[in-house]
């Protein structure tokens, strides 16, 4: 945009420069011009008016000595003519020849007409000025006076104008350049920081912290305004998503406890309840488990979004821990845990971050994997991010689903009579954004689903810190 304004201003500075330069070297050029015509018509006039007694005596002699001298002063060649046309006296040996022009002011002038003005000579016009006037002897044209007068000196002197207004509209550009660029850059200042600060505003109001103000009392009022109504946005959208975080992992939380005791109350009614009744009473208690994950995974998913403050983490560590964590159950199950890829990684993550993404990429994947499959969990360093990849040999999803698979509560339609509150890979996906990292679900070939999670590579460390 600043380009764009830029550009805007300095076609406006030229426009004004060309307004105003173009007519004043016209009208440079044309008094300069008005001036010669001025003083070659009189000029001529006066050797119309010497050459009357030559003409009509049929003595020439002085004259051309007269016209001679007035070129050598002056550099203009000045011819008399007869009535018929023939040469009476020049100041040159051989007359300068004239072009087409030159020669119908002659027969103009033969025909007892006045030289009119020239059109306005540009500087890369080489034609001369040539100006006829009639040579009257009793009010009867006898002859004709002819001044060719070079205009070289016109033409360089024009020249000069039309490069200073060059020069000057140039000048105008730079100094418009100068004055504009300060005052674009300090109407775009606004937007400059609006642009920049969205990104952090967005990280901030994700990571439910507070966004740092984007307005800093520049700029014009407009874009004061609309920096400061920006904040007051960001604001508000802060404190609405921190309350909505807060609801969620208060409501659950205070859940808890109403749903303990009716599980308990309906635990205790096992054996009491008549034969008619047991199948509801069973059903009724898979409900309260299921009730009770679902309000398991909306607390994981609030001390996710809580989390806050990157750090280095050790991959080997956290990914060997959760192994172990897990492997009591998938050899219950009949699965086996393989551990490959490099070790000796580190990773930019929140605490406890890697930990819950496997616990919940884990969780799905003991899950769906038939007994007898392979879970295999790899780390890969790359020159910005290390990737940490989950992958089983279960059924897999649909292509279409991948996408989808990330949604809060969303689970495949042929896999609903599986336990799970569909929270998993969100809090997952939730856990790798807020370290600035990513997930995403593949469909590796041979089968199965492959979840692969990228986290940023840690920053190296500062002269400060070294020192």
């Amino acid at each position: 945009m600043r380009a764009r304004l830029l550009v805007i201003a300095l076609f406006l500075v030229g426009l004004l420069a060309v307004g105003l330069g173009v007519p004043l070297a016209l009208a440079d050029a044309r008094s300069a011009q008005q001036e010669l015509f001025t003083d070659r018509l009189t000029d001529t006039i006066f050797f119309a008016s010497i050459a009357q007694r030559p003409i009509t005596e049929a003595s020439p002699t002085g004259l051309a000595g007269e016209l001679a001298r007035y070129e050598e002063v002056y550099g203009v060649a000045v011819t008399v003519l007869g009535r018929a046309g023939q040469l009476i006296a020049s100041s040159r040996d051989v007359p300068p020849e004239l072009d087409d022009d030159g020669q119908e002011r002659v027969r103009l002038a033969l025909a007892n007409r006045r030289s009119e003005p020239y059109p306005l000579l540009m500087p890369w016009d080489p034609r001369p000025v040539v100006l006829a006037e009639p040579v009257l002897v009793d009010g009867e044209v006898h002859g004709a006076a002819v001044t060719v007068s070079p205009t070289d000196e016109l033409r360089a002197d024009e020249l000069r104008v039309w490069s200073t207004v060059a020069a000057a509209a140039l000048l105008a550009l730079a100094l418009g350049v100068v004055v504009a660029l300060p005052v674009v850059r300090w109407i775009l200042r606004p937007v400059r920081r609006l642009d920049e600060g969205t990104g952090r505003v967005a990280a901030a109001v994700l990571a439910g912290g507070a966004a740092a103000p984007v307005s800093d009392g520049s700029g014009p009022p407009e874009l004061r305004r609309l920096s400061a109504s920006f904040d007051r946005m960001a604001d508000t959208v802060t404190q609405t998503l921190a309350a909505q975080r807060a609801f969620v992992a208060d409501a659950s939380h205070q859940l808890r406890n109403p749903l303990t005791a009716l599980r308990l109350r309906l635990s205790n009614l096992d054996g009491h309840v008549d034969a008619a009744a047991a199948e509801d009473h069973l059903a009724a208690l898979e409900e309260a488990e299921r009730l009770s994950a679902v309000l398991d995974g909306l607390l994981a998913l609030a001390r996710a979004e809580r989390a806050t403050g990157s750090g280095t983490v050790d991959v080997d560590a956290a990914v060997d821990d959760r192994l172990e964590a897990w492997r009591p159950l998938a050899e219950h199950m009949g699965l086996r845990l393989i551990r490959e890829g490099a070790r000796g990684l580190k990773a930019s993550a929140t605490d406890g971050g890697i930990e819950t993404m496997l616990d919940a990429v884990l969780d799905n994947a003991v899950k769906f994997t038939p007994a007898g499959g392979s879970i295999t969990v790899a780390a890969r360093p790359w020159p910005d991010r290390v990737e940490i990849s989950v992958r089983d040999t279960g059924p897999g999803m649909a292509p279409e689903e991948l996408e989808r698979a990330t949604d809060r509560f969303w689970r495949a339609p042929d896999q609903s009579n599986v336990e799970g509150s569909g929270l998993g890979l969100a809090i997952a996906a939730r856990t790798a954004e807020l370290a600035a990292g990513a997930l995403r679900l593949e469909l590796p070939t041979g089968g199965g689903l492959r979840v692969v999670v990228w986290l940023p590579v840690p920053a190296p460390p500062t002269p400060e810190h070294l020192s």
